[in-house]
């Protein structure tokens, strides 16, 4: 070999090496090869790529990350994750799933360019499209690999993301020459590279922004996740990515944060945040200023806060709009000349709704809130559980609606009450006949003003929490329960003795 084919080679070698270690360094060399101009690097790039580093090496399962449009994100997580991840082994297989045909398609492509590119050809020789694969919607390697690409809302079949739990666990380490091979191989030694990777189910934003408030459309696509989607993969150990811009609270992420607590890893990048010393600073300079973020706030304050600021508040706003108060401890709570331990119940009407039951300590200035019962479960279970919930809250007044099966509901709690050895608590039920959606909207300041939860009520109540902080200023919602229970508790404020139509009931 001449010395410039000798320094060629190892060239190549430390190229490869260098490439199939880090996917940020793997972008880097293949953005400037075939775009011909540099991937400009922020740190928000970095935090991408060290999560997807994560997903390679087989750390994390369940990624999402939420970012503001035409930040990087398609790039590094769509077209250089797949094409660096058949790199590492061109048997993986991945799907990419967006809210368009065209749209996945188009960045189906960008990875096969990049694999058809003469310099990847060069760094990876071993990765090679079979030649019948013309199609952008699913095409493969020669080496049994390849890419399915659809929208979310389309159909996916005759393939599956990742590699077969029952394939052989040997390394894929190929090479187009023998000599190339087992030197890379030797390189490869100890590096930690995984190059093993069998593939990934990615998302990349699955709904368009002007169908994020329709909860029809909403609603399929996260059905439609249940029901098709996430059961595209070859194995419970293939990876899922999810790339998108805050839509809407129950978009695909809000809705997979709900249902699947604790299992997704999120990072989230809002374009304006605060460094160490607690001043504001602009995710990426290079693509927006932070007067240029302000002045996009001013223009639409409803998309600046889901698309650029990953907070997705719905268009009419949420009802709750002010932080809630709290207090650390029943006894950090101001002195007052009256104090009554009082708790109001809200039955389940239907079988989607929550019985929603509130203990709280009123004084003549607030409503400390010191339980919250907050479940769907049937009445043989919700009975005993509120009975307890009097019983070991010390309550003097409990009120029940008695709406759909409500007074029975209490007749039967109190019964309960009674038999724990509680003769204390005066139980009282009445007809709510007013408008429930009119009391809870135009209670909803006083609400605010009167009741006091405990300082960590959101991790007490989780479900409760969720359901109170994203209520809905206008348009549908599909749980009032929480709320109407609260408005409760303020329409009888001050109200400490039972209705005179229900005395019989205690003598």
């Amino acid at each position: 070999m001449t010395h410039e084919q000798i320094e060629r080679y190892k060239f190549i070698k430390m190229a490869r090496l260098a490439t199939q270690r880090s996917i940020l360094d793997y972008t880097c060399y293949f953005f400037k090869e075939t775009q011909n101009r540099k991937f400009v690097v922020n740190h928000h790039h970095e935090a991408i790529c060290n999560i997807l580093g994560r997903v390679l090496s087989g750390e994390l399962k369940k990624v999402m990350i939420n970012i503001a449009p035409r930040y990087g994100k398609t790039e590094l997580a769509v077209k250089n994750f797949i094409s660096h991840g058949l790199a590492l082994n061109p048997a993986s297989k991945y799907i990419h799933l967006s809210y368009s045909d065209d749209l996945a398609l188009d960045n189906s492509e960008g990875v096969k360019s990049i694999v058809e590119h003469e310099k990847y050809r060069e760094l990876y020789p071993e990765v090679q499209i079979k030649k019948d694969s013309r199609s952008k919607k699913k095409w493969y390697t020669t080496a049994g690999g390849g890419v399915y690409a659809t929208s979310a809302a389309g159909q996916v079949t005759g393939f599956g993301a990742g590699r077969v739990d029952e394939e052989d666990e040997d390394l894929y380490r190929p090479g187009s020459e023998p000599e190339f091979e087992a030197s890379l191989d030797e390189l490869l030694v100890d590096t930690g590279i995984n190059v093993n990777f069998g593939g990934a189910l990615i998302i990349d934003d699955p709904i368009k922004p002007e169908d994020a408030d329709s909860e029809t459309r909403r609603e399929r696509i996260n059905n439609r996740y249940d029901s098709t989607i996430k059961n595209r993969v070859n194995s419970r150990n293939t990876p899922i990515i999810i790339i998108m811009q805050r839509l809407h609270e129950n978009d695909l992420c809000g809705y997979l944060l709900e249902n699947e607590p604790g299992e997704w890893t999120v990072l989230s990048l809002p374009c304006i945040y605060t460094d160490d010393d607690g001043v504001e600073q602009a995710l990426w300079e290079f693509k927006h200023t932070l007067e240029e973020l302000r002045k996009l706030e001013d223009q639409n304050p409803l998309v600046f806060g889901r698309q650029y600021m990953m907070n997705p508040q719905p268009a009419g706003g949420y009802l709750y709009g002010r932080e809630w108060k709290t207090y650390e401890s029943i006894d950090t709570i101001p002195y007052s000349k009256t104090r009554v331990r009082k708790s109001y119940t809200d039955t389940a009407d239907l079988g989607t709704d929550y019985l929603c039951s509130i203990a709280y300590i009123e004084t003549e200035l607030a409503m400390y809130v010191t339980d919250v019962l907050y479940t769907q479960s049937a009445m043989e279970t919700t009975e005993p559980l509120t009975a307890r919930q009097l019983l070991e809250n010390q309550i003097e007044f409990a009120r029940f609606e008695s709406n759909n099966g409500g007074r029975g509901f209490a007749r039967s709690v109190e019964a309960q009450t009674r038999l724990a050895g509680n003769k204390d608590t005066i139980i009282e039920w009445f007809h709510q006949s007013n408008n429930k959606y009119s009391r809870i909207f135009s209670q909803s300041n006083s609400v605010q003003n009167l009741v006091i939860f405990p300082t960590d009520w959101k991790r007490r109540w989780p479900k409760f929490a969720k359901h109170v902080t994203t209520y809905m200023a206008a348009g549908d919602n599909t749980h009032d329960d929480a709320e109407d229970a609260l408005t409760g508790m303020t329409e009888f404020f001050g109200v400490d003795s039972v209705q005179p139509q229900n005395l019989e009931a205690y003598f």
